[in-house]
């Protein structure tokens, strides 16, 4: 059955007035990247990569035109500490050289690859971001100017911090502004590598990093919308199309409907459509969970970790900062980014277990969890997405189920697909972005479990519970359509487990994984 428009009364207004105070308080600060010829400045802040030597081993480069000219200071420091140059280990070194400050930053043996430079800026990243040297200089003796390039993107990720609601006057306040100067022997010729293709897609991660952190008072689905008109401005070739409450009950969207009907914040079915590629050419689709914040709705959630909640629409938030980098660096390919957003409240309106929901695609389910609610909103995107785009491939992508953080913990996503091919594709492009994926079994008994006595089907019961989710949602897929389906439930957030790239709070897990994707796959 279609769910009912949700209701407007007074409570509407209230957290309108909150968002328009939250929204204009300043937003993070961020270091301006520069690239500069590959000499040493004398004096300031400076990182060093340091290649790892054996014991007794001699150091060439950089670092030994420094020692010499401090008559072996940065040697007796590294001997002292046991220092190496072991990948990722780091020395901080006050006061030393003529510097305020040098950090030593292992490289580790061999010729670093394109991940282990992106790591090592990542390094740097979150260095520079606790720094409050006005300016830090960065030492790369690598000739490539793709892999300077490679390591400002790093530091663009590494740095990532978001400051606007801490209030002004503290004593952090100077701290990760300035600039950050990548010296190379590429020289401003780096410029060109970085402005052209890794600055779009830091874009696209830090857009889906803020929209992630934002507080649930400040960002439901028309602020989601909002927010995402103001990156696209400007950018060529991209069309944003948004379904209000009116157009999805036009469209028998009941499904979405029925996970906001419980809240006063409209739910919205936003499409972002860039057209880089063949006039004509099927585009490449990535469909997002955008639940703004979830509370279980009427099959509420314990109130320990619920404030995490607010992170429920990474999979929205990742699919559309995708685009943004897809069409940032003018990528040669037609996609489409569907977010399907709501808010999952409890309320007198809001959706009951055992309720029977008719979907946009005609299929009926019945009601067991309202926490449930992501395939919910997942299957009505992807009918629409299917009737209006027919993309040549749909990966959707949301933060699921607890069961799959059980059985991945957060070093992997989990990767549910019937085609092979395409999990090779995707299980390649996690890896050589630094965003791994694991595929999971699904199982043709899984459907078994989803039986109903009285619609074609339930919206979950039985184990495992991410497979029975992911056999759920690929009953709205049309047959022969490649596809798959990503559960990032353990990947979204990081608390006390940051990587290099990724600092502790909202990782934008995905944007990175589907550029890498369309570039090797899909770029004509």
């Amino acid at each position: 059955m279609r769910a009912r428009r949700t209701p407007s009364h007074t409570l509407f207004a209230a957290p309108i007035v909150l968002i328009a105070a939250l929204t204009a308080l300043p937003a993070a600060a961020q270091r301006e990247i520069r690239f500069e010829a590959a000499e040493a400045p004398a004096s300031g802040t400076l990182v060093l990569a340091v290649p790892e030597v054996a014991d007794g081993g001699a150091r060439e480069g950089a670092f030994a035109r420094i020692d010499a000219g401090s008559q072996g200071a940065l040697t007796r420091a590294i001997t002292a500490a046991g220092f190496s140059g072991k990948a990722d280990s780091q020395l901080d070194l006050p006061g030393i050289a003529g510097f305020d400050r040098v950090l030593l930053v292992g490289t580790g043996s061999g010729t670093p690859d394109a991940r282990r430079i992106e790591d090592f800026g990542g390094l740097i990243g979150r260095f520079a971001a606790r720094s409050k040297a006005p300016q830090v200089d960065v030492l790369w003796e690598g000739a490539e100017a793709g892999a300077a390039a490679q390591l400002a993107f790093g530091a663009a990720l590494g740095e990532y911090r978001f400051d606007r609601y801490r209030t002004t006057g503290t004593s952090e306040d100077a701290a990760g502004t300035g600039t950050l100067v990548v010296r190379s022997p590429a020289g401003t010729g780096a410029a060109s590598a970085w402005d052209g293709d890794w600055k779009a897609v830091a874009e696209g991660v830090k857009f889906a990093r803020d929209l992630v952190t934002e507080p649930a008072n400040a960002l439901g689905p028309e602020e989601f919308v909002a927010r995402t008109r103001e990156a696209f401005a400007g950018k060529a070739n991209v069309s944003i199309e948004v379904l209000d409450v009116p157009a999805m009950e036009r469209l028998g969207m009941g499904s979405l409907l029925a996970v906001g009907q419980g809240s006063v914040r409209p739910p919205r079915l936003m499409v972002v459509r860039y057209s880089g590629g063949a006039r004509g050419e099927a585009p490449v689709a990535f469909v997002g969970k955008g639940i703004t914040f979830d509370s279980g709705g009427i099959s509420i959630k314990p109130s320990e970790n619920m404030w995490r909640m607010k992170y429920d629409m990474t999979g929205a938030a990742s699919a559309t900062g995708a685009l943004l980098a897809l069409a940032g660096r003018n990528a040669k390919v037609n996609a489409v980014a569907v977010a399907a957003l709501a808010e999952n409240m409890p309320s007198g309106s809001a959706t009951r277990p055992g309720d029977v929901i008719r979907t946009a695609a005609g299929k009926t389910y019945e009601v067991i969890s309202t926490d449930a609610e992501g395939r919910m909103v997942l299957v009505d995107a992807l009918w629409y997405v299917q009737r209006q785009d027919a993309p040549r491939v749909i990966v959707d992508i949301a933060t699921l189920t607890g069961a799959i953080v059980t059985a991945l913990g957060n070093d992997y996503a989990g990767l549910f697909t019937r085609d092979d091919t395409l999990a090779a594709q995707l299980e390649r492009a996690g890896n050589a972005a630094g965003e791994p994926v694991w595929r999971m079994p699904m199982h043709p008994g899984y459907g078994k479990l989803l039986e109903s006595p009285i619609a074609d089907m339930r919206n979950g019961g039985g184990r495992p519970g991410s497979g029975t989710a992911a056999h759920f949602i690929g009953e709205f897929v049309d047959a022969g359509r490649p596809w798959a389906h990503l559960d990032i439930a353990g990947m979204a957030w990081r608390d006390g487990n940051e990587l290099s790239t990724t600092p502790a709070g909202a990782s934008a897990y995905g944007v990175r994984l589907f550029d890498r994707f369309v570039r090797d796959n899909y770029e004509r």
